[in-house]
């Protein structure tokens, strides 16, 4: 059964989720809306594509996602529909779609831009919409324009230097578990079946990676890939974002990779 997920940076201090929600029941036919998330650190485009390509496939087909992140990143605004998977994404025109897909091929339109006169509102009105008209035609019956999204310049994130690849913290779960932006495939791409060291914050290192928080003692730092195959820094038990001193965005993580 199709229905509508929310992703945004909008935080919930405020009524910005409960207008958006309260303007799309008004304009979509009765279809349940679920949250993804509303926590997105603003404009952290790396978190966000994290968060959609680990949730939306969970969703049945045909369920319409619609991604509130850094709306208002252009002059004008654009909103886009992208078909991929059996899934049906409404965007910003921002480059968070291709890098939460990775995917080389997919199929987009546009559906509206927003103009000096328009408002948030108008932007949801149009999606809704949209989403409508997918109950019952395909996108290439809504004679829409073709669009080609932008892509996103964080598309190659990882810095390589001989045999180190540095990384990046793209998440912090609310057990302060650290999301390190290179997935299994990757990893494994890179190493080659050689040994390694992972380090971060200039002192610590972890030589193996664990299937599970239990491979270690209580308290113990390890690595292991997490149910969305992306690297993570974790300790048994504990908080290894606030005792390592990770952080989103953080300018001393110096997490790297070194393969010997």
């Amino acid at each position: 059964m199709a229905c509508i997920t929310l992703l945004s940076d909008f935080g919930l201090q405020d009524a910005s989720v409960a207008i958006a929600k309260g303007v799309l029941m008004q304009h979509t036919a009765g279809l349940s809306i679920f949250d993804i998330s509303h926590d997105i650190k603003p404009f952290h485009i790396g978190q966000a594509a994290y968060l959609l390509s680990s949730a939306y496939k969970n969703f049945p087909i045909g369920t319409c996602h619609i991604l509130l992140f850094d709306l208002f990143s252009e002059t004008n605004p654009r909103l886009a529909l992208c078909a991929y998977n059996g899934h049906y994404f409404l965007t910003p025109d921002n480059g968070l779609l291709p890098l939460a897909l990775g995917a080389e091929t997919y199929d987009a339109w546009q559906c509206f831009e927003l103009k000096k006169e328009n408002t948030f509102s108008d932007w949801l009105i149009a999606a809704g919409a949209v989403v409508n008209s997918l109950q019952s035609k395909k996108p290439n019956e809504l004679a829409l324009a073709p669009l080609q999204l932008e892509v996103s310049s964080l598309k190659n994130t990882h810095s390589i230097e001989s045999d180190t690849v540095s990384c990046d913290v793209i998440h912090i779960d609310h057990y302060e578990n650290v999301v390190i932006n290179i997935t299994r495939q990757q990893f494994e791409t890179y190493r080659k079946g050689r040994a390694f060291r992972i380090q971060f914050m200039g002192i610590e290192e972890i030589e193996e990676i664990n299937n599970g928080y239990h491979d270690v003692r209580e308290g113990y730092k390890l690595c292991r890939f997490n149910s969305n195959d992306h690297l993570e820094i974790c300790i048994n038990r504990g908080k290894a974002a606030s005792l390592f001193g990770l952080r989103l965005d953080g300018k001393h993580n110096n997490i790297k990779i070194l393969f010997e």
